[in-house]
């Protein structure tokens, strides 16, 4: 049984609700190699005191000790929030076959600050789940300055 990406993407956002739940950013990330999850993690910035802590950071670090190995190019990372450019240099560095991410972040995405930044062969899709992602984004961010 093939699982889809809306599957997956569904564990990031689980992730991400954990993260809330912690009074961290609500972003989620989970990797996943030949149909299995290899590692899951979410924003731990506040609670490790590490501003590089971020959920791509932590499901890297992970998924490269569960599989012994520093690449990750048969992989896919699932992430609620579309990585700054940290994470996206870390993914360039792991090699990742691909990226799925639901929400677009115009202030400190990626695409805007290095749009060629990852691998040139790492794939990317983007939107998924984008409306539920970004509510709850919009939402911890609403309650917060509240």
């Amino acid at each position: 049984m093939i699982l889809s990406d809306e599957y997956f993407m569904q564990m990031a956002y689980k992730e991400a609700l954990k993260a809330k739940d912690e009074e961290e950013v609500p972003i989620g990330a989970v990797v996943v190699c030949d149909g299995i999850v290899v590692a899951k993690a979410h924003n731990m910035t506040e609670k490790l005191n590490d501003s590089t802590a971020h959920a791509e950071m932590l499901a890297i670090t992970a998924a490269m000790d569960y599989l012994g190995s520093k690449y990750l190019k048969d992989c896919t990372l699932y992430v609620t929030l579309e990585p700054c450019v940290m994470c996206a240099g870390a993914l360039a560095w792991s090699q990742i076959g691909r990226i799925v991410f639901g929400a677009f972040d115009q202030k400190k995405g990626y695409q805007s600050f290095a749009p060629n930044c990852l691998h040139p062969k790492t794939t990317v899709n983007s939107g998924l789940m984008e409306s539920e992602i970004a509510d709850l984004l919009k939402s911890f961010f609403s309650q917060r300055r509240n």
